[in-house]
């Protein structure tokens, strides 16, 4: 086996953190995939892996030699398309990640198309609220939504989100109506932080030429936007909530926007991936069209 092919098989073992589901992937037997890796590691003179009963962790050396072959195998696979034009001999792996909500309403349901337009392609897609390491975990490209902050990331703006103030029904009911910023105080938010333990800003609102926060109570924080929505429907609280992921709740008057004279500020939308000298042409073939298949739920 030459040392390219060991190569993908770190690399498969490497983001299954198990032998035995990355010979499954690849169709091999695991002690091929085990001599592979460690034929690597002797030409290498370096230990790649942790290896124990009940998992499989990249040392720092692994994690080194993981992100700089993953780069090169890109390289390698663009190489080897170079000369095949036609859009249709897009091939290899693409790893992305994206908001849960933005894959299930705006993105899964048009995905198939893509897919069989392009057969030779394999997606692995993370629908997660976190923000993700996208060069430490291996991911082609990541769609954020929200403040960038990593300045070792390309970034390509997308628009914007619309956000908007809502309640339920039931919630207004009890609570009655909030016509000013003052009616708040005797309002419960329901409080959205990416990492629970984080402390929630409050109720964001313009003020001039800026936006500003007021803190609200609330006996819920939520870090995810399906509990964030359904605990806004369950009558727990306001929510201020990108306008695309609420808008049939609020067509069928599930939920009732409330204060739109304070709406917050809206919530930019990017792709981002790793500085590359040469980004494969199916990572870019695919953020076209993620810039395509959001377009129509984005303002400029």
């Amino acid at each position: 086996m030459n040392q390219l092919d060991a190569m993908r098989i770190f690399v498969r073992v490497a983001e299954q953190a198990s032998f035995t589901r990355a010979a499954d992937t690849l169709g091999l037997r695991k002690t091929s995939v085990s001599h592979a890796v460690q034929a690597l590691e002797n030409a290498l003179g370096a230990r790649l892996l942790h290896r124990t009963t009940r998992r499989v962790q990249l040392t720092q050396d692994g994690q080194t030699y993981y992100e700089h072959a993953r780069e090169l195998l890109g390289e390698f696979e663009e190489l080897a398309s170079l000369f095949q034009r036609s859009e249709h001999a897009l091939r290899g792996r693409l790893r992305v990640d994206m908001p849960s909500a933005m894959a299930r309403k705006h993105v899964l349901p048009h995905l198939p198309t893509f897919l069989q337009a392009h057969p030779q392609l394999e997606l692995e897609l993370s629908s997660t609220d976190r923000y993700v390491d996208v060069v430490r975990e291996g991911f082609d490209c990541v769609v954020r939504a929200g403040t960038l902050g990593d300045s070792r990331l390309v970034a390509r703006r997308l628009g914007a989100y619309r956000v908007v103030n809502c309640a339920s029904p039931a919630y207004l009911e009890r609570h009655g109506v909030p016509r000013s910023l003052e009616d708040l105080a005797h309002h419960q938010l329901i409080h959205y932080v990416s990492t629970l333990g984080a402390r929630s800003p409050g109720f964001e609102y313009p003020h001039g030429t800026e936006y500003r926060s007021q803190p609200m109570s609330g006996v819920l924080t939520v870090n995810s936007a399906d509990a964030y929505e359904h605990a806004c429907l369950a009558g727990l609280g306001i929510i201020q909530a990108p306008a695309p992921g609420v808008l049939e709740y609020l067509r069928t008057g599930a939920l009732v926007e409330i204060l739109p004279q304070y709406r917050p500020e809206p919530m930019p939308i990017a792709i981002v991936y790793a500085h590359r000298r040469n980004l494969p042409r199916r990572v870019q073939a695919f953020m076209d069209w993620i810039a395509a298949t959001m377009q129509p739920h984005l303002a400029a």
